[in-house]
């Protein structure tokens, strides 16, 4: 067993990686086994642990700092009486297991007082199984490295240093225990968002309430026969795979990532229909405040939106709108001026009524949906191009146009096509297209463009594009934090 450095050369500079190594023998010669990885280790941090070690002399009764040095090389002068050979190749590991990150997680589960919430309500079973604990190895497994339950109970537990830091043994790893504990976790829900939001405050003293609403799905492979008041439907697939069954997850978070409230939906729950029973069960939870909502284009209605505006206090929003309702507003936001916001980003303002429309632009975006459509039509044109050259009946004809169209996606409604007649021949040559220039350059003017709609008022428009940015949904449904 040796130590072994790695070296790599990036962004102009060297760094270095450290892990301990063994030889093995093999039928193709030997082969180094990494043992335990050490990661980088910086100057300062290697000179560390090379400078000194504390040890305790008996004879003297008082601490003494001795130097490390490889028995492969004298010691210095400079270490004469403090310096120490170590036989690197003589190294014996025993049993390594993860500590440092189960040792934070430990810390943070103590700062969030978890112990003093769970342990009122959970409890210790007849046979003595500590439920806080379990709870707790599942939420630090969670935490530092997840995956299904089975693995924690055959591979993970044993690998880290959690029976130390919480004096347990692996009893409480057993899976059926950890699946057991699942079920006592549901009735107490409401009551844990409620100490963690509380904790939340105590914390970090927020003092304004940002959330972030949105919905994703979840689809399972299996035949659908399930109970009436399940909730595996078929709905709208947000993965493209509408002949499986579903269930919808709604989520309410903070602007940093912190959920307040989820709830599991049947699988063909419509967005527009979830919202008005997530703001009273918000409100009823955590207090009246004047709370920010953000949300995608597609979950309000417009009814919901009056609703908020006259609750008291308002309920304040910041929602995307369809690119449709810019020829609704096009004419007066010809007339304002950009104002940039930072680089790359600028904004127009406009109000109507009791509503502020902010057109905010973004010049990355443009140049990436400009490429992307351009990319679309043009393979659109090319396939129609081929056909033209190719002798086909009426129906192959109009199956080619179809493949062309659907390469092509929205962007086909950009091309004008005109075909013969139906009972008229059909020869190369006999259908036409064109781009529709008109549509065409309506299309490019919205490129980047995203229109926002806020009953905020006084507000500097780049600060609601700001504000607006967490709730842009990343793949998968939900948003970025």
């Amino acid at each position: 067993m040796f130590l072994k450095t790695h070296r790599r050369f990036k962004n102009g500079k060297p760094h270095l990686y450290y892990s301990i190594a063994e030889n093995m023998r093999t039928a193709r010669g030997v082969v180094q086994r990494q043992v335990l990885y050490l990661g980088e280790i910086n100057d300062s941090q290697r000179g560390a642990w090379v400078r000194a070690i504390r040890v305790f002399d008996e004879q003297a009764g008082e601490e003494r700092e001795l130097s490390l040095f490889s028995a492969s090389i004298p010691v210095p002068d400079h270490a004469e009486g403090h310096g120490v050979q170590v036989r690197l190749e003589a190294m014996e590991l025993h049993r390594p297991r993860q500590w440092g990150a189960c040792w934070l997680a430990t810390e943070l589960w103590n700062q969030l007082r978890l112990d003093d919430f769970r342990r009122p309500l959970l409890g210790s079973s007849r046979e003595g199984t500590d439920w806080t604990k379990v709870l707790q190895i599942l939420a630090i497994y969670r935490l530092v490295d997840p995956g299904s339950e089975w693995r924690l109970h055959r591979d993970w537990f044993g690998n880290t240093a959690l029976p130390d830091l919480l004096d347990c043994d692996f009893s409480l790893a057993a899976k059926d225990t950890l699946y057991r504990c699942h079920d006592l976790l549901l009735p107490h829900r409401d009551a844990l968002f409620t100490h963690l939001h509380n904790r939340w405050r105590d914390l970090f003293n927020p003092d304004c309430e940002v959330l972030l609403y949105d919905l994703t799905s979840t689809y399972f492979e299996s035949t659908p026969d399930f109970p009436e008041d399940g909730k595996r439907r078929f709905g709208y697939s947000r993965d493209k795979r509408s002949d499986c069954v579903q269930i919808v997850i709604a989520l309410v978070l903070t602007t940093g990532g912190f959920p307040l409230a989820y709830q599991v939906l049947p699988g063909n729950t419509v967005d527009n229909q979830t919202l008005r029973g997530f703001l009273a069960g918000i409100e009823k939870q955590y207090g009246k405040a004047r709370r920010l909502w953000l949300m995608d284009r597609g979950i309000p209605t417009e009814k919901v939106l009056e609703e908020m505006r006259a609750s008291d206090p308002p309920a304040n929003y910041l929602v995307g709108t369809p690119k449709g309702r810019l020829s609704r507003y096009e004419e007066r936001l010809l007339d304002e001026k950009w104002r940039n916001v930072r680089p790359g980003v600028s904004v127009k303002l406009i109000a109507d009524e009791s509503e502020t429309y902010v057109l905010a632009r973004n010049d990355d975006r443009v140049h990436k949906e400009r490429a992307m459509r351009r990319r679309r039509y043009l393979a659109a044109l090319r396939k129609l191009r081929l056909e033209r050259k190719r002798p086909l009946n009426r129906d192959d004809l109009l199956k080619a146009l179809g493949a062309a169209a659907k390469e092509a996606g929205n962007d086909s409604k950009h091309v004008i096509v005109t075909i013969p007649a139906e009972g008229q021949p059909v020869s190369p040559g006999t259908f036409h297209y064109r781009l529709d220039r008109i549509r065409l350059r309506q299309a490019r003017r919205r490129e980047g463009r995203y229109l926002l709609r806020t009953n905020l008022t006084g507000t500097d428009p780049g600060e609601i594009w700001e504000r607006y940015l967490p709730a842009r949904p990343s793949r998968g449904g939900l948003p970025q934090p």
